[in-house]
């Protein structure tokens, strides 16, 4: 199992470039089980979970031609409507697959997912959506069995009213919904970007969808959708990974790191509390800058909700900033009950924290200095990297698959800035 080891307080300097976003490109290829036409996808970040859903996909009998940071899907084949449990319990997007079979085939086989172990993320919303439009469904045996009323027959339009805002769910209905019996309206529907990110490739590939990116989404369903061609978005976590990292080595060390290939209005909530934790920040339509102005970090007290809000994928990255900032702040995770295993993590490294229910309260400290750490999650890992980049001394952070799963060559593109950092495998 691999680690990095990492010596912190070296001065970062340079540009960094985006990866397309891992939560785009998992529902975005998922996609391509709506279709027998082609579906070229470009951008395609090169990660675990990314590698995950093709070997899924091409198990299910998807013909697929990889390129560099590029991928052809062909589904005009399929030979398995089944998501075995071997790959599902790696990674919770699997889930996506069961929208699409069951609104093209008529059925669907799929494993209850795994991934992350950062709290109950249940998939009730999906059954409850899908059975609304005409599914049955059952669990047995840990999978899910879907089937429309009649053999290979089509979903039937519907009113959707989620009891609570999912991502997933939203994606999955949607899909869904591309290829049923009239209009479907889905409602208290997520807004986030790799939503807006999919719904533009389902119209691409001949959809009929209103309001993405609105808690009300309407789909008219198709007979058929075709092929199409797609960039995928540029990472939002990722690049408030990077400025969180640019953030903490400038202010400490000095510097100037530019985030190539953002998108910074799909961030106003990351930025804004950027700002108030006195980082400078020069925004342009595609890309970031992070410079020193002479002053220490302030922090800032965050509050982690749904799109537009802060994001809970943010919050472990900032509580790292905070560990290491003037004065004392209140990080409240309102979306996932588990998601403070880093905070036992950062303490290893001298953090200042204390836990209150869903609040972790962290005063800030003078220095964090180098120790062995585990990564628990895939957002975990990313906030250890950052305490570890100005932690004093060596910081050697175990189980970093979880960050080989949403993050592309990190420790590649922190060594191009001037950290000195390494992978190590055991």
């Amino acid at each position: 199992m691999d680690k990095l080891v990492i010596t912190g307080g070296q001065r970062l300097d340079g540009a960094i470039q985006i990866s397309g976003a891992k939560n785009a490109a998992l529902p975005i290829l998922a996609a391509s089980l709506l279709t027998a036409g082609t579906l070229e996808i470009s951008n395609l970040p090169t990660l675990r979970d990314v590698g995950t859903m093709l070997r899924l996909l091409e198990r299910m009998g998807t013909r697929i031609e990889r390129g560099n940071e590029r991928v052809t899907l062909k589904a005009d084949a399929i030979g398995s409507l089944e998501a075995a449990y071997d790959l599902v319990k790696t990674m919770r997007a699997s889930i996506l697959v069961l929208g699409p079979m069951l609104a093209r085939f008529g059925e669907a086989r799929v494993s209850l997912p795994g991934g992350c172990a950062i709290g109950q993320r249940p998939v009730d919303q999906h059954i409850k959506g899908l059975q609304a439009m005409g599914a049955t469904i059952t669990v047995e045996q840990g999978y899910l069995l879907a089937r429309t009323e009649r053999a290979g027959g089509r979903l039937k339009g519907a009113r959707i009213v989620t009891d609570m805002v999912t991502v997933t769910g939203t994606e999955n209905l949607m899909m869904a919904a591309t290829l049923a019996e009239g209009a479907t309206t889905i409602e208290n529907a997520a807004r986030e970007p790799e939503i807006v990110d999919l719904a533009e490739v389902l119209i691409a590939m001949g959809a009929h969808i209103r309001g993405a990116g609105t808690d009300r989404i309407v789909v008219e369903g198709v007979e058929n959708l075709h092929g199409a061609s797609h960039a995928v978005m540029p990472d939002r976590i990722e690049t408030g990974t990077f400025l969180c990292a640019a953030a903490a080595t400038v202010s400490r060390h000095g510097g100037e790191v530019i985030v190539q290939g953002a998108r910074p209005r799909t961030l106003d909530a990351v930025l804004d509390k950027l700002r108030e934790a006195g980082v400078a920040l020069e925004c342009d339509v595609d890309s970031i800058r992070v410079r020193a102005n002479g002053h220490a970090l302030v922090g800032a007290n965050v509050r982690t909700s749904e799109y537009p809000a802060f994001p809970t994928d943010m919050q472990a990255q900032f509580m790292a900033l905070d560990c290491i900032a003037e004065g004392t702040n209140h990080v409240i995770e309102t979306i996932f009950e588990n998601r403070f295993m880093h905070v036992q993590e950062l303490s290893r490294l001298g953090a200042s924290i204390e836990i209150e229910g869903n609040t972790a309260i962290v005063k800030g400290v003078a220095r964090l200095s180098g120790a062995t750490v585990m990564a628990t999650d895939l957002r975990a890992s990313a906030g250890l990297v950052i305490a570890a980049l100005v932690a004093e001394g060596e910081t050697t952070i175990d189980r970093i698959y979880h960050l080989d799963r949403g993050y592309q060559a990190m420790e590649a593109k922190l060594t191009a800035l001037g950290a000195t950092i390494r992978r190590v495998a055991e």
